[in-house]
């Protein structure tokens, strides 16, 4: 792969994963489209791209992240001594226990938590099709059209005022699982959860907020199954240094792309993004058929 091919990809990446228009079907498409030959190093590739993305994310929302981890680590806390004083409590004086969830903040990581359960179910159970998925052009390339729609219902949905405090578990987990169906080519992670925090009636700004957060951990989860297959790979210093282009120009275009969502959300501006789907997936479909 040549460097100019590694800096598209990246560039590709980096806009296109929070942009709603779907990372994964534009790689694909790109790939094909260029004949980039991945197979020595395409899952460390794959890799250092989404590292990219990752760092996008902790550079914009960081203050949220950092409240986010700190007070996960209390709630482990908390969690632990309630544990020890159920046990003190079986046998002495009876002790209160410490109330687990008492803050926006811990509420927020709990939602986080439960998002993610049915993502990761959903990755693990359908890897090998999506991984399938990716080697047809078509596949990609129709559900476009699917993210087309989701974007047009985006826009339709009146916004709600929904914040942490406000919202049920169950609305988490559906959120959840609309991002273990991102996992298709083509169809776009950030939209699709857009739209079902929407649905759902969160307030639009922090839904926006909520879809890139909330994929740290899917992102972190993938990433560490990819890495556990890397030693069995053989990278020249020339493939190890494009890749790390590649992840530079993700994270840089990645924190670009997020700014621009986060003040795209006054506006009801999503169908143009429907219409730009859209017209990629019917362009794509007509090419696999001719092809």
């Amino acid at each position: 792969m040549s460097l100019w091919k590694a800096v598209l990809l990246g560039l590709v990446q980096g806009l296109t994963e929070f942009l709603p228009v779907s990372s994964s079907g534009h790689l694909v498409l790109i790939k094909q489209l260029l004949h980039v030959n991945l197979e020595s190093g395409g899952m460390f590739f794959d890799v250092m791209l989404h590292f990219g993305t990752l760092l996008a994310i902790f550079v914009a929302f960081w203050n949220d992240i950092s409240h986010l981890i700190r007070e996960g680590f209390h709630i482990l806390g908390d969690s632990f001594s309630n544990v020890g004083r159920f046990f003190q409590n079986l046998t002495g004086k009876q002790r209160p226990y410490h109330k687990v969830v008492r803050s926006s903040y811990r509420k927020y990581v709990m939602l986080v938590i439960v998002s993610t359960i049915p993502t990761g179910l959903i990755g693990v159970i359908f890897k090998d099709y999506v991984e399938q998925a990716n080697e047809i052009a078509l596949v990609p390339a129709c559900c476009l059209l699917v993210t087309a729609v989701f974007l047009v219902i985006a826009d339709l949905v009146e916004p709600g005022s929904k914040k942490p405090k406000d919202i049920r578990y169950g609305e988490a987990a559906l959120v959840g699982v609309s991002q273990g169906i991102a996992t298709l080519p083509g169809v776009s992670r950030s939209g699709t959860t857009i739209t079902a925090c929407l649905l759902c009636g969160f307030d639009k700004r922090f839904a926006v907020k909520y879809s890139f957060i909330m994929s740290i951990p899917a992102v972190l989860g993938a990433v560490l199954l990819e890495i556990g297959d890397l030693s069995s790979l053989a990278l020249t210093q020339t493939d190890v240094l494009y890749c790390i282009i590649s992840m530079l120009v993700a994270a840089v275009s990645g924190y670009l792309a997020i700014r621009f969502m986060m003040g795209l959300i006054r506006g009801k501006r999503f169908k143009y993004f429907a219409i730009y789907c859209a017209v990629v997936g019917i362009v794509s479909i007509i090419a696999s058929i001719r092809a």
